[in-house]
């Protein structure tokens, strides 16, 4: 499966937002004005303006409806949240080559508001998934503890964590670790 660079920064991005949301003793990550503005910062998410306390609300609205994406039961489900996240965005794609990037598609009105932004391109490539019959790549970890959301780019789509030195490795370690106590008290 071919995805353009923007799809995958789009993507990481929309990953990077749900999984700022709170999760058993995980605080929420985006609980501030400082925290929106290191996450458009680390993002490179361009054309922002100033950001403001109903940027941050409406921003954890945008998460909150991802968040329902990564979870959907199926794909019409999936499907209904994308299309309405890309709609009330007010999708308007353009061409631009900003900030040193070559040509690639912006889905955002210019001038668009943060939410409307991550709105219109996440959306966008989540669609572009959906449309590839792809969408069985948007998961979450198979931890117990962590259910973070991660897309799987593997090619054979096998990935089970979201980072598989920490959670993969963790339950690793813990099964190993399990057989060898069964297998001295055997």
């Amino acid at each position: 499966m071919l995805i353009t660079h923007d799809t995958r920064c789009a993507l990481e991005a929309a990953v990077d937002l749900v999984n700022t949301a709170p999760n058993g003793e995980r605080p929420d990550r985006l609980s501030g004005l400082g925290e929106l503005e290191e996450f458009v910062r680390s993002h490179d998410i361009s054309d922002t303006g100033l950001l403001g306390a109903a940027d941050l609300r409406a921003t954890r609205e945008v998460r909150d409806r991802f968040a329902k994406v990564f979870s959907a039961p199926d794909t019409p489900t999936a499907v209904r949240i994308i299309n309405e996240l890309v709609a009330q965005a007010g999708t308007t794609p353009r061409l631009t080559d900003h900030d040193g990037y070559e040509w690639h598609v912006h889905y955002f009105a210019p001038g668009a508001s943060i939410a409307d932004h991550l709105s219109a391109d996440c959306g966008m490539a989540l669609a572009f998934l959906v449309v590839a019959d792809e969408r069985e790549r948007l998961r979450r970890c198979e931890a117990p503890d962590c259910g973070r959301a991660f897309v799987d780019l593997s090619r054979n789509r096998s990935r089970r964590y979201c980072d598989s030195r920490t959670c993969g490795n963790r339950l690793h370690v813990a099964a190993y670790r399990a057989r060898r106590k069964e297998a001295a008290t055997g």
